[in-house]
């Protein structure tokens, strides 16, 4: 077993902590190559933010839990070469059972999701509490989910969203024993949050998606005094992105997201993590196709990646400057 504190991360318990008292979300992004971590770090370690790097179940398949850890190791010596060593948590994003949250714990991750919001209650409640026993053990935190988010992102995928009920929140923070608590307000997984039909077009014709439901947040708040709430499903799907990967050979259709100026309003509230993945798979997608289409001599990788590192980089520190507050936090 491998304490994620000998790898220099840190728990979310903290960052949290700060995060409510500061009124700001700490940024949650995914990763699951080289690229997307070092644009992750160097864009944190620029805007001085702390940042809890996420893993999917998908995303430690993919790039191997044992090269994961290194990776997670490195990137806080990384952040230390660049001149400014920020608070790093290494979290799993979406833990589908017990035996994934335990090998994840025992593989260095600080944090971990166990989500059991697709089943009754009390399985949620009962596979939840049994995670928080084990980690909690190793001193790891723990994020539990109340209402289940649509979309497809990675191997998550719900048809339809079922909002958080308030009423329910105090009985399974109470019984769980969870860090943290990620509700469902609205948001939801992927680039297509929203069918056309559900939104509204300004004078430019553009969509405009429904409204996150605040009074649900609030409710929340109100039951669970100075307890950090998440939100998943957050990416705002750049129109720009979607238009540059469009005009090279792309197809994507009806992508809408969420509103900046609505995540900024929630990172002032009880939420202090708020979740990104498809806006960095759009920016780093339109920086590749732009530049092989641009380039079609080119096979080096290297020459292809380079732009979407960069593209990725310039989208964190934005995030993190206008978006969640969390600049100059770290």
């Amino acid at each position: 077993m491998i304490n994620y504190k000998a790898l220099g991360l840190v728990n979310t318990r903290e960052m949290f902590k700060k995060a409510m008292e500061g009124g700001y979300a700490v940024p949650a992004y995914n990763f699951n190559n080289m690229e997307q971590l070092q644009a992750i770090i160097s864009a944190c370690v620029e805007t001085k933010s702390p940042v809890i790097l996420q893993v999917s179940k998908g995303a430690r398949n993919y790039a191997n839990k044992t090269l994961l850890r290194y990776m997670a190791e490195g990137a806080v010596q990384y952040s230390k070469e660049l001149g400014y060593q920020i608070p790093i948590a290494l979290h799993l994003d979406h833990g589908d059972s017990f035996e994934l949250c335990k090998d994840s714990i025992d593989m260095g991750f600080s944090s971990v999701m166990i989500d059991g919001s697709h089943l009754p209650y009390e399985e949620n409640v009962a596979i939840t509490r049994k995670v928080v026993e084990y980690a909690h053990q190793f001193d790891v935190t723990v994020e539990g989910e109340l209402g289940v988010l649509a979309g497809i992102e990675d191997e998550v995928s719900a048809e339809k969203s079922t909002y958080t009920r308030p009423e329910e929140v105090e009985d399974f923070v109470s019984k769980t024993g969870v860090d943290s608590l990620a509700i469902s307000i609205g948001t939801s997984h992927g680039a297509n949050k929203f069918k056309p039909e559900m939104c509204t077009r300004n004078e430019e014709g553009i969509l405009i998606p429904p409204p996150l439901r605040f009074d649900i947040l609030e409710e929340v708040e109100k039951r669970l005094p100075g307890f950090p709430i998440v939100l998943h499903g957050s990416s705002s799907v750049p129109q720009h992105l979607v238009k540059t990967i469009n005009k090279y050979g792309g197809n994507l259709k009806d992508a809408i997201g969420i509103p900046e100026e609505q995540l900024r309003k929630a990172a002032k509230s009880a939420v202090c993590k708020i979740n990104i993945d498809s806006d960095g798979r759009l920016a780093m997608t339109a920086a590749i196709r732009k530049y092989l289409a641009e380039h079609p001599d080119v096979f080096d990788p290297r020459k292809y990646l380079g732009p979407a590192r960069e593209a990725l980089k310039e989208l964190y520190k934005h995030k993190n400057i206008n978006v969640l507050g969390s600049a100059g936090k770290a």
